[in-house]
This record gives structure tokens, C-alpha cells and sequence, in this order.
């Protein structure tokens, strides 16, 4: 399966998504809190897909997508946001992200679109 970073700001969240990844048999390599530690861990571990919040401090998860996607053209990011603001989705969609995922998530639709996105 895949090796995936799970970007949010709430540990909560986190531990949501990286339970269902597991559960799924996917190999979560890396979690961050903040767009900042995202782009970081990105550069040391190029997972084949990045889960990614919008809303987190020190760096949004926009303009994370925006550094990953300038140095890795091929980047998989997700969004998975609680903010329904069409603006920041398009922006995203823009800059190159594979999907996006409402919040709260469920397992199901977390899991198709992933696999989706690593087809």
C-alpha cells in the first residue's frame, strides 16, 4: 500500500485519519500540525500522498500545497478541510490537489478517494 502524511492542525483529526489509513493498510510515514512542518517533512519523506487541512497556523494549508507543488509537479495531496469556502477550493484545485474532502470524514469516502487518487 502507500506511504501517506497526514497534515492537520487538530491531533484529534490525526488520529482519526491515520487509524482509518492503517486499518486500510496504508503506511502513514509522517504527520504534521502546521503547513510550515508539512513542506519539511514532504522534502524528507515525498510520500505518494499528502492528506492536507487549509485552516492550521505558521502556514495555511494552501500556500503548503503551493511550496509542494512548485518543487513536486507530481504531488497526490488531498484536502480534507471543514471550511466549505468555494474560493479556497478552486485556489487549491488550481494549484494541482487530486481532491477534496469535506469534514467530519467518513472512513468510506476517506479510503475510495485515496485509493482513487493512487490508481
Amino acid at each position: 500500500m502507500a506511504n501517506i502524511m497526514i497534515v492537520d492542525d487538530s491531533i484529534i483529526v490525526r488520529k482519526n485519519l491515520n487509524s482509518i489509513l492503517s486499518a486500510a493498510g496504508h503506511n502513514v510515514v509522517a504527520e504534521a500540525d502546521n503547513g510550515e512542518l508539512a513542506v519539511q517533512l514532504f522534502d524528507k519523506h515525498k510520500p505518494d500522498l499528502t492528506t492536507m487541512d487549509i485552516t492550521m497556523p505558521r502556514m495555511n494549508g494552501i500556500d503548503a500545497v503551493r511550496k509542494i507543488m512548485n518543487k513536486y509537479e507530481t504531488a497526490k495531496i488531498i484536502v480534507i478541510s471543514g471550511i466549505d469556502q468555494k474560493n479556497l477550493i478552486l485556489e487549491a484545485l488550481e494549484l494541482g490537489i487530486i481532491n477534496y474532502i469535506l469534514k467530519p470524514v467518513s472512513a468510506n469516502n476517506l479510503i475510495e478517494k485515496i485509493n482513487k487518487a493512487l490508481e
